[in-house]
């Protein structure tokens, strides 16, 4: 399958009053995002991934022994990180977490308020450019974890739940060089808690 761009679900500047400026979501989805699709799609013309899905080109690129991951599997994965970081955050200031959710997180960190501790440190703390992420391990247990680049749980048989993106284009506009603010402003007030919960 070619990648294609998909359009952002909600307006560019939806995210604005939230900490997320329309000119980060200008930059963010419709030029680096753009880039991934572009890049990918020469990167696996006349391939054996032409045709694949990106859930297989990830999984079948991605090589553990390796720091530096190769073209086709970066842009594959960027291109499904940033599919899955918009639908996880959402307008509108009032984002209740579902009881299941809340539910699952006291049971796993022992309160949200741990979970997000934990989850916005992971972030902080993922030296250069990379990813935190709150995944169902393969064992059904709720874990926080970080990424290099472009590497996602996928990767690992896991299943993302959030993911926030810590590359600089993501807060630079809005955060400058202070990424835990960013970290903080996406817990508080940007993150679609339904959808994190409909991926459990």
């Amino acid at each position: 399958m070619a990648f294609e761009l998909p359009d952002l679900p909600y307006a560019h500047d939806a995210l604005a009053s939230l900490g997320m400026s329309k000119e980060t979501l200008e930059y963010h989805h419709d030029i680096h995002h753009k880039a991934y699709v572009d890049n990918g799609n020469k990167a696996i013309a006349g391939t054996e991934w032409e045709g694949k899905s990106v859930e297989e080109i990830i999984k079948g690129t991605y090589d553990a022994s390796a720091v530096a991951q190769n073209g086709i599997f970066n842009n594959a994965s960027q291109f499904w990180n940033h599919n899955q970081f918009w639908e996880m955050m959402a307008p509108g200031e009032d984002k209740k977490m579902p009881g299941e959710l809340e539910k699952a997180l006291v049971e796993s960190f022992g309160s949200v308020d741990e979970f997000k501790s934990q989850f916005a440190a992971a972030g902080a703390a993922q030296f250069g450019s990379g990813w935190a992420w709150l995944v169902k391990d393969t064992d059904g247990a709720l874990k926080v974890t970080k990424t290099e680049n472009g590497v996602n749980p996928l990767c690992f048989g896991q299943t993302a739940l959030l993911g926030v993106d810590v590359w600089e284009h993501s807060y630079y506009i809005d955060f400058r060089n202070k990424r835990p603010a960013y970290l903080s402003n996406f817990l508080d007030k940007l993150v679609s808690w339904e959808n994190v919960a409909s991926r459990m």
